[in-house]
């Protein structure tokens, strides 16, 4: 059985930050899924003596290592070389495993550089583990580290080829290890309008620590809260209903969806369940909220059509927000906000629209409408409703926030829920 493991990324890439390392942040997710410990993620360029350090570190702490990367055909890829001559064993060619690599090029058409066999060598004693989508084949390996019992599992560092062989491959591995036949189940929720630490004091006393395992995960502008729970297959199942609820009774208000829903996921499933089009006009956002709307699968069911209205110009001509208004109350203003959302479900003829007018800065506050302001507006039928709410941080951050805020306006009407009682808490 294994308890306790360390994550090890290779590659200059990633020691110069030139690439973000994405494959340690599934991994630990998956582990943490197993209930596996994870120690530590250690982080290596292309060095035989830090590659070597990194494996002796982990196989020192942890029943299992998982390395990515440095499995390519370069000079630079220096991984099986170095973890062979740290377990001192010999390198060996696996023939089944070259012939993958010489079909792939021929698949398409190509002549195979000789270097590409250094992909077919192996600690010898190892275990294969199939790659269909590329050259690099991983493998496992099972050790005697200072007399305690080791796994080592190395994998590509390309991502689309590392993810299916640790879920179709190294998982099950993992837990056909666990003799007592204990799955571990988590129910994640997926959460807005309140922070992390807001979450946590709501949380307080609701999991005990020998029924589950409670997290936060912030990936702004959401908040994940999971729940995990341990034991034979009936008992972990029964617990996470149990605790699911729990968890919903404490915050049930800031949760929008579970598992890996996305604000605009959840939005467009409720337009399609209640048969409704959308129409969305736009200043500070830019056409944010259509974009992230039209990135879901099927959106063309459940939104018109985006006005993207920047100028007054633009808001008085396209979406008819009238000159008094503007000249009256300005462009980020209730007024102005209600107007916009009016304007795009009459052009675009829809059962309901939103709106986003404000600041998003550097500049262009003024002390009556600092930087942040930000006016969401929802219009449907007998309904024309704004709010205005002082956001914060860099563009990019007030910008993102405020469409999901115009999204859970959508989200919350199409619930029979007051749009403007989204909730926002600054903690």
């Amino acid at each position: 059985m294994i308890e306790k493991a360390v994550i090890l990324s290779t590659g200059d890439e990633l020691t110069s930050g030139l690439t973000v390392d994405t494959n340690s942040n599934f991994l630990a997710d998956k582990l943490f899924e197993s209930g596996i410990d994870l120690l530590a993620v250690l982080t290596v360029g292309d060095d035989a003596d830090r590659i070597r350090w990194a494996f002796e570190s982990g196989l020192d702490r942890a029943d299992l290592v998982i390395a990515t990367g440095g499995l390519g055909p370069t000079a630079d890829d220096l991984t099986t070389e170095t973890l062979a001559a740290t377990l001192g064993r010999d390198v060996v060619f696996d023939a089944e495993s070259a012939e993958h690599i010489r079909a792939l090029f021929r698949s398409i058409g190509r002549t195979m550089p000789e270097n590409n066999l250094r992909q077919a060598n192996f600690p010898r004693g190892a275990v294969i583990l199939a790659n269909p989508l590329g050259t690099a084949p991983g493998y496992r390996v099972e050790v005697e580290w200072k007399g305690k019992q080791r796994f080592v599992v190395v994998m590509p560092g390309v991502p689309r080829e590392m993810k299916p062989m640790m879920e179709n491959t190294v998982l099950p591995w993992i837990r056909s290890l666990d003799p007592g036949g204990l799955v571990y189940r988590s129910r994640s929720f997926q959460t807005f309008g309140a922070s992390e630490s807001a979450l946590d004091e709501m949380m307080a006393g609701a999991v005990a620590a020998e029924d589950a395992r409670l997290s936060f995960r912030a990936a702004f502008p959401q908040i994940s809260v999971r729940v995990t729970a341990h034991g034979s297959p009936g008992e972990a199942d029964e617990k996470l209903a149990r605790l699911g609820e729990q968890v919903r009774a404490r915050i049930g208000d800031y949760v929008f969806g579970e598992g890996t829903a996305t604000m605009e996921s959840v939005v467009a499933e409720l337009l399609r369940t209640r048969g409704w089009k959308l129409a969305t006009a736009e200043s500070v956002t830019g056409g944010l909220v259509a974009e992230r709307l039209t990135n879901v699968p099927g959106s063309s069911q459940v939104f018109a059509g985006g006005l993207v209205a920047y100028t007054l110009e633009a808001k008085r001509v396209i979406l008819g927000v009238a000159r008094e208004t503007l000249e009256r109350h300005g462009a980020v203003s209730e007024e102005t906000a209600k107007e916009m959302a009016a304007g795009a479900r009459r052009v675009c003829a829809t059962d309901v629209a939103v709106s986003v007018t404000g600041v998003a800065g550097p500049d262009g506050g003024t002390a009556e409408t600092p930087i942040g302001t930000v006016y969401v507006g929802f219009a449907a039928e007998g309904l024309s409703v704004a709010r205005r709410y002082a956001l914060w941080g860099t563009r990019d951050w007030i910008r993102l926030l405020a469409s999901q805020i115009a999204l859970d306006w959508v989200r919350r009407h199409a619930l029979g829920r007051r749009p403007e009682e989204s909730l926002l808490i600054r903690k």
